[in-house]
């Protein structure tokens, strides 16, 4: 487990060294570094979107995308073509302003959540991921903040006016029940997503995912398994955050924004040519951005043994396939489980997740004072866990007699 639970949040000790002192050649290397970030997910997000349909197409014995390139990898690139010369149609009723502005403030914070995100780096033996270059020192990501998850949960919540305001700004009633839908099911699955990102925080000790990954890159528990923070959680703040980050994606099962069957396309309905390119690329950026942030908050980032050659291409290495393996588990998803009702959608974030997200975070809190004040571990995880499960209990029975009560009501 981490240090003492007081006064074990690090907020001011981080910071990438390359912005101590601030001159022409620093500028030089963030503008190298935004440049390689975005090209990066540019080229990612449209390897994305032929590998997911590949993939599906060998789950269900199709062939899939194969003429455009080999394999059909560059058919991503002639769909994105075809969209910038499609008609740019804009309702007569839409309000304009706001319906041209929406898809940007979907594909904006995509871009901003990656920014925080160590990709690489050595962080064997002690290095804390420090790389070199033009002589000067810096880390492989893009910015560390001192509150870098706060950062990931405050662009994860701006996404949702972005899908909000298309719907409305489109003067249409689908496009609103979808936008509607949207808001509510993101808001639904944030508090959950944030108490298990709070756990992680809890145990590490830490609000920097620099610092994260450094403090995951050392040795767990028994000095065999790693110290990466499902081990140090316990495993179940990973298991809620990867089903509130696939709900927060609109992701299947929980695609519900997009239910052909009652919304017809969902709050980008009437969105064509290079606007809906933007909704849709915003999607599979935002899936890659998720995978990388399980990664960093549960996984360890890039920190991973070095065999060979320089630490740091080894940093990128386990990064990418770290993130390959959550980008393999979306996909697995789309192609084998059904779609949710709106009902189970809203019951699973509001009366399963929530209180055990939250339940789970008291408990790993009550270890953390254990340790702190040196009482022992498993008598007060026992206690915890009794606790826990009375909770689980009375809140069962609440829900069931709530349902009971509204069956009898009908019944009248």
């Amino acid at each position: 487990m981490s240090a003492p639970f007081a006064g074990s949040l690090l907020v001011g000790q981080t910071g990438d060294p390359l912005l101590f002192s601030v001159d022409a050649v620093a500028v030089g290397i963030v503008i190298l570094k935004v440049l390689v970030i975005f090209a990066l997910l540019l080229v990612a997000t449209m390897f994305m979107v032929w590998f997911e349909r590949k993939l599906i197409s060998d789950m269900q014995n199709r062939i899939g995308p194969n003429l455009a390139g080999p394999f059909g990898i560059l058919q991503t690139l002639a769909d994105g073509i075809k969209f910038f010369f499609k008609e740019d149609v804009i309702p007569d009723k839409s309000q304009r302003k706001v319906f041209i502005l929406a898809p940007y403030l979907a594909f904006v914070p995509a871009f901003l959540l990656f920014a925080v995100v160590p990709f690489g780096g050595d962080f064997n033996g002690g290095n804390d991921g420090m790389v070199t270059i033009f002589g000067r020192d810096t880390y492989l990501q893009l910015a560390d903040p001192p509150i870098g998850v706060l950062f990931i949960l405050a662009m994860s919540s701006l996404a949702v006016y972005g899908a909000m305001l298309a719907g409305w700004s489109s003067g249409s009633k689908y496009p609103l029940l979808g936008s509607v839908r949207a808001s509510a099911q993101m808001v639904s699955y944030e508090a959950a997503l944030g108490l298990s990102a709070a756990a992680v925080v809890l145990v590490t000790g830490t609000l920097s995912t620099h610092s994260m990954v450094t403090s995951q890159a050392g040795d767990g528990p028994w000095g065999v398994l790693p110290n990466w923070g499902i081990l140090l959680t316990l495993g179940v703040p990973f298991v809620i955050f990867v089903i509130a980050g696939t709900a927060e994606l609109n992701r299947p099962p929980f695609d519900l924004v997009e239910a052909e069957q009652e919304l017809v396309g969902g709050f980008h309905t009437e969105y064509s040519s290079i606007r809906f390119a933007l909704f849709f690329l915003a999607e599979f950026m935002n899936t890659i951005t998720m995978s990388a942030i399980f990664v960093t908050l549960f996984l360890g980032g890039p920190s991973g043994p070095a065999f060979f050659g320089p630490g740091w291409m080894w940093g990128v290495i386990w990064f990418l396939a770290k993130v390959f393996i959550f980008l393999f588990m979306f996909v697995w998803f789309r192609a084998t489980l059904p779609r949710m009702r709106y009902d189970q959608l809203m019951d699973l974030g509001w009366k399963v997740l929530i209180p055990l997200a939250l339940g789970w975070f008291l408990v790993l809190a009550s270890l953390e004072v254990a340790d702190a004040r040196q009482w022992n571990r498993w008598v007060v995880g026992a206690i915890a866990a009794v606790v826990l499960v009375g909770g689980a209990a009375l809140l069962r029975k609440s829900v069931r007699s709530g349902a009971a009560l509204r069956a009898e009501e009908v019944l009248d």
